[in-house]
């Protein structure tokens, strides 16, 4: 039986999570992707807590969705700066870092993360 586009991400995806963990000095910044919206959020493991979240669900912007990655990781970054964070570990949930992730990943930068 053929692997679907799902079961290859799922496997990816817990690749990259049994590698990587977020504690409260330094979340892991996680995204997720759908057809329509992006969705970004950081991840304190240690505790099992969502410390900051956003998406372009949340947005009134009308443009591309490459720069509404964008926006929602500046918009994520500024948040964080906010609240005293400044380092993550990335977690791209399987994506390929490409389009809309690495859009959101370089908006994240540039509102001051570093990862």
């Amino acid at each position: 039986m053929a692997i679907t586009k799902t079961d290859r991400r799922d496997k990816i995806r817990r690749k990259i999570r049994g590698s990587i963990s977020g504690t409260a000095a330094r979340p892991r910044l996680s995204v997720f992707r759908s057809n329509k919206q992006i969705y970004a959020q950081l991840i304190d493991d240690v505790a099992g807590k969502t410390l900051l979240a956003t998406s372009s669900a949340k947005l009134d912007v009308k443009t591309n969705k490459i720069e509404i990655a964008s926006i929602v990781g500046k918009t994520l970054a500024e948040k964080a700066v906010e609240s005293g964070i400044k380092e993550v570990v990335f977690d791209r949930g399987g994506y390929l870092y490409h389009g809309r992730i690495k859009s959101l990943a370089e908006g994240a930068r540039e509102g001051g993360l570093v990862f």
